[in-house]
Parts: structure tokens; C-alpha cells; sequence
């Protein structure tokens, strides 16, 4: 079940909705201090983390599910956000150095499918940043926050998640260790509760944030394999006479019909 885009904008244009992309994105910050001349992709409602990161990268894109919405964006010149299938982007292969997913793959039906979608278009050796709802938090169980629809993940969950669809866990780190209040008071000491937080209660934080690169496997040759070849000479024989009214497989249509409620929205 995805959110609407309208719900998770307006999320981020309230003051705790503020808040909470500021210490998030300060965290993606220290996984990627420098974008510079690289393809960002946000999946999911990657705005509030992605906008800052446009100035140095060569090329930014964001992709949202069609049964999210989408918001256009950036207002002053062409839109660089689309509506998608989250299980077939419309990338080619190996074309991002980097994709950030917020507000997705805790709503997907197959976390797995859309992680091998990823995979596809990340270029070998870029890294993948993935921000969930954390299982263990309050965050995951307040409803006046985006982070308590979908299913909340733990370290152990994500990790086999991410080992089952070839990527590898490079590095850790958690955000939102204050409550998710929603009063005014609460904001001006966020800033020292998430310090004691991530000294003290760092396993309840409200969000995991994992970096993980892609994992390419190579198989080796057996030295078996090439003894038992080298003691055999090619025979060639002649090639069977087929009737010409042999029957052909047929070929299955490429042709993808999308049928689904898409509806777009400009961001202001």
C-alpha cells in the first residue's frame, strides 16, 4: 500500500516533517559527502533528501510509484521526476552511480523484485543508500508519521534482503532518535535528544539507513574441465536435413500495458 504524494508532501512542509529530513539527510550526508560529477537516482519520495544533491551531480532524477502520484519537480525549468513501475524502470542498464530509496521498499509488494530492478541500473561498483522504518522504533507505530505504513525492517531482515538480491552491506546508520511529537516544544531540544540517543538508545532509532554496493559474481574454470577438454579432438558432422515447414516458437510481446490511477501534481 503506497502513501499519496499529497500526504507525504505535506508531511514535509510541517515543522516535524522538517525536522525529520534534516536529521536524515545529514546521515546521507556522511554515507556521501561528495556527489560530484555523478547520477543520482531518488526512488520512492526522495525530494526533502535529493534537492541539494542536484547542484554538484551530473545528472538527478527521481522515480515515484504511479500508485503514489508524483509532484513536479524542479518548479523553474523541466521536470526531471517520473511515474513508474517500481519492478521496470524505465533505465537502461548499468546508468546510476548512486540511487537513494526513502518511503519505498517498506511499501512495495516485493521488496525483493524492485531490489533486483535497482541492481539492474546501478553501474558496478555504484552504492545504493536505503532508508526504512526501523522494526524496534516509536516511529514505525505513530500514524501521523509516513514511517508507520508499510512493513518496518530490522538489521537482520535488511541484510538478508540485500545479500538475496546480490548486494553487499558496506555501512550503518541510524536517524530520528527523538520521539515524533508533535508539539512545538518538543523541537528545539530534538537536536541533544538525537545526540543522547545515538549514544544511549541507538537499536530504537526511528529509521536503519544502510549503504550497500552491487556484488557481481564471476565463475572461475575448473582446471578439471580443461584437462578433459585438451584429451578430445572436435568431430564435426554433417548438419541434419530439416523440413522447411518446421514450426517456430512464437515470440512473446514486448509490448508492456501500465493500467493503473496516475495522476501528477505540480510541487510549489
Amino acid at each position: 500500500m503506497f502513501l499519496d504524494v499529497l500526504d507525504l508532501r505535506n508531511f514535509y512542509a510541517q515543522s516535524l516533517g522538517r525536522i525529520t529530513a534534516h536529521y536524515i539527510y545529514q546521515r546521507i550526508r556522511q554515507h556521501w559527502p561528495n556527489v560530484n560529477g555523478l547520477s543520482i537516482l531518488g526512488v520512492g519520495y526522495a525530494l526533502p533528501y535529493i534537492r541539494s544533491m542536484r547542484t554538484g551531480a551530473e545528472r538527478t532524477l527521481v522515480f515515484m510509484p504511479a500508485r503514489q502520484g508524483a509532484v513536479y519537480w524542479p518548479s523553474d525549468g523541466a521536470s526531471l521526476t517520473s511515474l513508474v513501475d517500481p519492478d521496470r524502470l524505465p533505465l537502461p542498464d548499468s546508468c546510476m552511480d548512486r540511487i537513494i530509496l526513502v518511503h519505498m521498499l517498506e511499501l512495495v509488494d516485493s521488496p525483493a523484485d524492485h531490489l533486483r530492478e535497482i541492481w539492474r541500473v546501478l553501474t558496478p561498483g555504484g552504492r545504493l543508500l536505503i532508508v526504512v522504518p526501523n522494526r524496534r522504533g516509536v516511529w514505525a507505530r505513530m500514524e501521523h508519521t509516513p514511517f508507520a505504513y508499510g512493513r518496518p525492517f530490522s538489521k537482520g531482515q535488511l541484510t538478508h534482503l540485500l545479500r538475496d538480491t546480490m548486494f553487499t552491506p558496506v555501512r550503518w546508520s541510524e536517524a530520528l532518535h527523538f520521539g515524533p511529537f508533535k508539539g512545538k516544544s518538543w523541537f528545539g531540544p530534538a537536536r541533544w535528544w538525537e545526540k543522547i540517543g545515538a549514544r544511549l538508545w541507538p537499536a530504537f532509532s526511528g529509521v536503519l539507513i544502510v549503504e550497500a554496493t552491487k556484488l557481481l559474481r564471476q565463475g572461475l574454470p575448473s582446471k578439471e574441465a580443461n584437462l578433459m577438454q585438451s584429451s578430445f579432438r572436435p568431430v564435426f558432422l554433417p548438419v541434419p536435413n530439416l523440413p522447411n515447414s518446421a514450426a517456430k516458437m512464437p515470440m512473446r510481446n514486448p509490448f508492456f500495458d501500465w493500467q493503473g490511477d496516475d495522476h501528477w501534481i505540480d510541487e510549489d
